[in-house]
């Protein structure tokens, strides 16, 4: 490949990342780093980016490289790990020429972010506590005390922006009573989010999902709500309850189980 080729195929890649963070997508970005012999005729550095729908931009070098890796791609995105470092022989023993060669696989994926509606001491810890482990944090309101009332022409209308196209996004309802509930749960289901939970008790939960479901919403819709939100820690102070709706929320994003670590040694 010459130098302009590379060039291109870098930009071509650059603005690939680019679109998939913008869009909120998941890609991953595989970079050979350990090529073992001159005989391959690969070169170290070389990338290929695979997103969620196995498209590929970029090559390795070698087309049955590309093909393996692309494979092993899918397998590595539902790993949800951020990075890992392969040996080809690894995933694609059947390339015996390439056996010691190395890969880097990297995930492409813009910040996780979450929406809080409801700006009072549960969503207020929760969202300095997502903060600090990384989340985007978006805090709405209604009540010009909490948040700048000015910034919205509503709840529902700030809930429905925040969320965007959904990707990537969760969405923690901890309003003040049942009609704000109400309001916020149906622009988050209509969004259609990662996640959605909303506080309450089982009553309560219950009273808003069922006049959701009289005005026509799918039971499919309703099933993917977690109400009442958060893991079950015996949560007392708004700063545990926040504790307990971001552990649901990382579970969910990680693909945990939100059990003991230590149960293994029970059974």
């Amino acid at each position: 490949m010459t130098a302009d080729e590379t060039q291109a195929q870098s930009k071509l890649i650059s603005d690939a990342i680019s679109k998939a963070l913008d869009d909120g997508s998941v890609a991953v970005l595989v970079t050979l780093i350990d090529a073992m012999n001159d005989e391959s005729g690969l070169a170290v550095g070389a990338k290929l980016l695979v997103n969620q729908s196995a498209n590929r931009i970029g090559s390795l070098g070698a087309s049955d490289l590309d093909d393996a890796v692309a494979n092993q791609a899918q397998r590595f995105l539902s790993s949800r790990r951020e990075a890992e470092t392969f040996k080809v022989e690894a995933f694609a023993p059947e390339l015996t020429q390439l056996s010691g060669a190395s890969v880097l696989f990297e995930r492409i994926e813009a910040e996780p972010r979450l929406v809080i509606a409801g700006a009072g001491h549960v969503g207020a810890s929760l969202a300095r506590l997502a903060g600090l482990v990384g989340y985007r944090v978006t805090l709405v309101d209604d009540r010009a005390e909490f948040v700048a009332r000015e910034l919205f022409a509503s709840e529902t209308d700030a809930v429905r922006e925040a969320i965007g196209n959904g990707r990537g996004v969760s969405v923690a309802i901890v309003t003040r009573g049942h009609k704000q509930d109400e309001d916020c749960l149906r622009a988050a289901i209509a969004a259609r989010p990662d996640y959605v939970g909303m506080i309450g008790s089982k009553r309560r939960t219950n009273f808003v999902l069922d006049k959701l479901r009289e005005e026509g919403a799918s039971e499919d819709q309703l099933k993917k709500v977690r109400a009442p939100i958060g893991l079950d820690i015996g949560a007392v102070s708004p700063e545990e309850v926040a504790l307990a709706i971001l552990a649901e929320i990382v579970g969910e994003r990680r693909g945990g189980s939100g059990g003991p670590l230590s149960e293994w040694r029970r059974s």
